[in-house]
């Protein structure tokens, strides 16, 4: 049973679904939804009791195979979240941080690094995706990434990509960036493409019953080409997703949790066990249990770790796969519908925040629910 500090935070960040309030009776069952990112993990979220993951492709390298997705690397952890929270089945969690998706099916393409994901990768890996549709029936295609620059959609070849994958009757969502407080905002490709959903930013705080619903500093239009963008709005911070496996940051998340969740009698004796996982404990040895606490707890919020498997992210990438894993659910509903019956459906099932600017929202909140019934009955 965690004690102190994670336990508050975790009571505080509810699971989507609860965010939302979606029912679960859909689950992306049927559906196969392409990811495009710097790196992936085959997490257990992902791959227990079954690998939910259909392929892997590397369009730098040329590398394929899911076997590939074993070995923890930085470029790993983006992909990784992004995947886990639009299809992860909390399996690490006891089901609580299931995505919407969770059973969908799921193809993972490598556009870049941790560094770099350059405008024309983004372009190879659509490329690939479309001379895979038919292979894997990719659905839905999410793209929580953005080229380097603002560019017309009637010439950008990167933009020209993401009509061709709606024209092949693919839903693409993109993430709108997070350039909300800069004073150009800018919406750069594939987002500003006509036909993709754009998907901006709400602030809920992690629980929509508090009442304390803000935008978040999402990027929005218009565009180069004035178009209006973001179309729809999901939650963008307070978001659990996983920790990547064997990594440093995975081993102090571990040891925090168990410091947090411990007796004052046991703190140095966790301590002891743990040396060289992290300096600033390390130094704590010895110590009044009041002052490790007050480090733990330091810690803890910093970096912003709920339990031992998850910590909480922000940024349109991950409202994103939301949106991406509700265009799954409302396939499931609905396999006929085409990218254009997705669109419209999200945008008249979305709710508008009264206190929020339109250009900040589009077309406001998406409503999981709504959306998946109107899909039922189109």
């Amino acid at each position: 049973m965690v004690k102190g500090k994670s336990k508050q935070v975790a009571e505080r960040i509810l699971p989507i679904a609860e965010r939302l309030g979606s029912t679960g009776r859909y689950a992306g069952r049927g559906v196969t939804i392409a990811f495009l990112d710097a790196g992936f993990f085959a997490h257990p979220d992902l791959t227990t009791p079954r690998n939910r993951i259909r392929e892997y492709y590397d369009v730098l390298s040329g590398d394929r195979g899911v076997e590939r997705l074993t070995t923890p690397n930085p470029s790993a952890w983006h992909g990784m979240m992004t995947s886990v929270v639009c299809a992860g089945n909390g399996a690490l969690s006891g089901g609580r941080y299931r995505g919407l998706a969770s059973e969908a099916e799921l193809v993972l393409v490598k556009v870049g690094s941790l560094s770099r994901i350059r405008h024309d990768d983004i372009a190879l890996g659509m490329e690939w995706v479309l001379a895979n549709i038919v292979r894997h029936n990719i659905r839905v295609l999410n793209i929580s990434c953005g080229g380097d620059y603002e560019a017309t959609y009637l010439k950008d070849h990167l933009s020209r990509m993401a009509e061709a994958c709606v024209r092949a009757g693919v839903v693409v969502v993109c993430a709108a960036g997070n350039a909300g407080h800069e004073p150009s905002h800018p919406v750069v490709p594939p987002a500003s493409a006509p036909a993709v959903i754009t998907v901006g930013g709400v602030n809920d705080e992690g629980n929509p019953r508090l009442g304390r619903v803000s935008p978040y500093h999402s990027s929005y239009g218009p565009t180069i080409d004035g178009l209006q963008k973001p179309e729809v709005i999901a939650p963008a911070i307070w978001l659990a997703a996983p920790l990547l496996p064997g990594t440093p940051t995975s081993d102090e998340a571990k040891l925090l949790h168990e410091l947090d969740g411990a007796d004052d009698a046991e703190l140095q004796s966790i301590l002891a066990r743990h040396p060289g996982t992290m300096r600033v404990l390390d130094e704590a040895r010895g110590r009044e249990p009041y002052l490790i606490r007050q480090i733990v707890a330091a810690q803890l919020h910093d970096q912003k770790v709920i339990d031992d498997h998850y910590k909480h992210v922000d940024g349109t990438s991950f409202a994103a796969p939301i949106v991406s894993s509700i265009v799954a659910n409302m396939l499931e509903a609905n396999p006929r519908l085409e990218p254009h019956h997705i669109k419209r459906i999200l945008i008249e099932t979305a709710e508008r925040l009264p206190h929020v600017p339109v250009e900040r929202q589009g077309w406001g909140v998406v409503h999981p629910v709504a959306a998946v019934e109107r899909a039922e009955r189109a």
